[in-house]
């Protein structure tokens, strides 16, 4: 052996060594902890048992349902060994499970290079199909519940894909044949220390947090906070243009994440957006909730948050009458607070647009899986041991939705691969999670989602005043994206059936979060438009017309006719508020 090949194996030595040392010390770390915090497990927690066995006791008084559904998947299997052959002789054919070329779990070349990783690729495809195919033809369940079963069924077919294996994902075994199986240990410290990072939970790592600081290189739009309670902080932001519409924007971000989504770098920030545009803008950026909060309300929501923020804005400007936009559930607590001021004639608020915002919950998308009377006592026994939500349970919730993206690519480069995920300012977002308190968040869940009482008239009461929706007759800006699966759009449409008032929707191409956050810049996605308001989605969306790019502008347009005459731009601190400290606050490093 050569002394170059000496030094390379004492390297490839000394690296073994330093992880499986690092490896030990956290496995010992993790171990102390769990022991500690040991606790029975809760049986049938998702509330399973019912639906899945009305299912099968359906299934079985049917034998012809289940003969036909063996067929159906013989049938699948057919095409598979047609596709094989011409694939043995050399013959160019179409994948025989038509996902095969566009799903991304395997985009890598190495899956199409050998017969054997092909075969295990569509054959595992053709029987997800073939599973959740049968799911959805179910008979003798209800609508929620074949949702719920369809539901958990994906997650089981996501999580037995053959790119979740070291042993059936050609690009993994490649990698650890290369680096002689390094990969492997720093996947499975990098899963250690993630264990760590969530006290005992695994909080999987979507990027490299040591990349981003909030108000560093995140959430740098100028600013200063002139206002603050303990339930949020009124931020004001520095002026771009010498002059400014005469009404101020407040923003009411959700508070299930936190504000600087929409204030993630300067070439993607609404907000820097909107001061360009010359709007005075107010954003609320809520406070992350400790047990000493668990008694919050819905409507101290709007007690603390807008209604407090719209007195310091009058404060901070002189100006009475603002517009509003709300996001998610900002949105949601935006509406009630609206019916609320309509039926105390407040009108401070002159207009409102809604991002991704539900208020009737009879078609919430798959979130209501996660919602039902059985589910909701064990988190309710959950919650009041601590005062609040940690933020991490939600994080997962929502992940799970989206579990291929969110969860198992993860999986694979972090723990297989042993890579570092990269750097992304959405995901690093999406990784600083907020509590949710007690009071508020067991209310709204049974309230709203559950019993769908906020659509009622007089079926929700903000301070022993019952409100009604319909009764909000302000001009009104809905955005829905068409691919959200938090916020579904024929969910966000209904909103337009309900209020009185002048109302535009209009509907954003991506998702939750992407189809929001769409800069001009970016070109991506589309939207679409209709003066129309059917009472059904699709005969929107049928008579919709199709834009290129950002909804940012159609939006600006919509607004600025509505905001008044330019005046002298207003700096913060020039009026009756001091500035507290600059932008984005301390609140939202919390």
């Amino acid at each position: 052996m050569s002394e170059q090949q000496t030094m390379a194996t004492r390297k490839e030595l000394a690296e073994l060594t330093a992880e499986i040392s690092r490896i030990a010390r956290l496995s010992a770390d993790l171990s102390l902890r769990q022991a500690r915090r040991l606790e029975l497990p809760t049986l049938d927690p998702l509330n399973l048992k019912r639906p899945l066995l009305q299912a099968t006791m359906s299934t079985v008084r049917h034998p012809t349902r289940i003969l036909a559904a063996q067929w159906s998947l013989t049938r699948r299997y057919l095409s598979l060994l047609k596709y094989l052959g011409f694939r043995a002789i050399g013959r160019e054919t179409e994948p025989a499970a038509a996902a095969a070329r566009a799903d991304r779990r395997f985009r890598s070349e190495h899956w199409d290079e050998k017969l054997i990783f092909d075969l295990l690729k569509q054959a595992y495809l053709l029987t997800a199909d073939w599973m959740l195919d049968n799911v959805a033809q179910m008979q003798g369940v209800s609508t929620d519940d074949r949702q719920r079963i369809h539901f958990y069924t994906r997650q089981f077919a996501e999580a037995l894909s053959p790119s979740n294996f070291i042993l059936t994902n050609p690009e993994v075994l490649e990698t650890t044949r290369k680096e002689k199986g390094l990969n492997l240990l720093r996947g499975f410290r990098q899963l250690l220390e993630d264990v760590q990072r969530g006290d005992g939970q695994l909080l999987i790592s979507m990027t490299d947090y040591d990349a981003f600081e909030v108000g560093k290189n995140i959430a740098t739009t100028p600013g200063s906070v002139v206002y603050q309670n303990e339930m949020m902080q009124l931020i004001q932001y520095t002026p771009t243009t010498k002059t400014a519409y005469t009404k101020p924007l407040l923003i009411v971000p959700p508070w299930i994440n936190k504000f600087y989504i929409l204030d993630l770098q300067p070439k993607n920030s609404f907000i820097k957006y909107a001061v360009d545009r010359g709007y005075t803008v107010f954003v609320i950026s809520w406070v992350n909730p400790d047990e000493k909060l668990r008694y919050k309300r819905f409507e101290d929501y709007a007690h603390d948050g807008i209604f407090e923020a719209l007195d310091a804005i009058e404060k901070a400007t002189g100006q009475r009458q603002v517009n509003a936009i709300g996001y998610c559930i900002g949105g949601t607590l935006l509406a009630a607070t609206l019916a609320l001021m309509k039926a105390r004639e407040d009108d401070r608020i002159q207009s409102a647009t809604f991002f991704t915002t539900q208020v009737d919950f009879s078609e919430a998308g798959e979130l209501k899986v996660f919602i039902d009377e059985h589910q909701l006592k064990n988190l309710e026994k959950k919650v009041k041991k601590q005062g609040y939500l940690d933020g991490e349970s939600m994080a997962m919730t929502f992940n799970m939705l989206r579990a291929s993206d969110l969860v198992w690519s993860f999986v694979v480069n972090n723990y297989l691969l042993g890579r570092k995920p990269a750097s992304f300012d959405l995901l690093y977002w999406n990784s600083d999670y907020t509590r949710l308190p007690e009071t508020m968040h067991l209310y709204y869940l049974r309230k709203m989602y559950l019993e769908n009482r906020l659509v009622e008239r007089g079926g929700i009461e903000m301070d022993g005043e019952p409100i009604d929706l319909r009764t909000i007759d302000l001009p009104v800006y809905i955005q829905s994206s068409r691919e959200d699966h938090i916020a579904p759009y024929p969910s966000v449409y209904k909103l337009t059936q309900l209020i009185s008032g002048d109302t535009t929707f209009m509907l954003a191409g991506s998702g939750h979060i992407a189809g929001v956050i769409n800069p001009p810049a970016a070109k991506k996605y589309g939207y679409w438009t209709n003066d129309a308001l059917p009472p059904d989605p699709e005969d929107w969306i049928a008579g919709a017309e199709a834009h290129q790019g950002s909804w940012w502008p159609h939006w600006d347009q919509w607004l600025k006719a509505r905001s008044g005459k330019r005046i002298p731009a207003r700096v913060p601190g020039d009026g009756e508020l001091p500035v507290i400290e600059p932008a984005p606050g301390s609140y939202v490093k919390a």
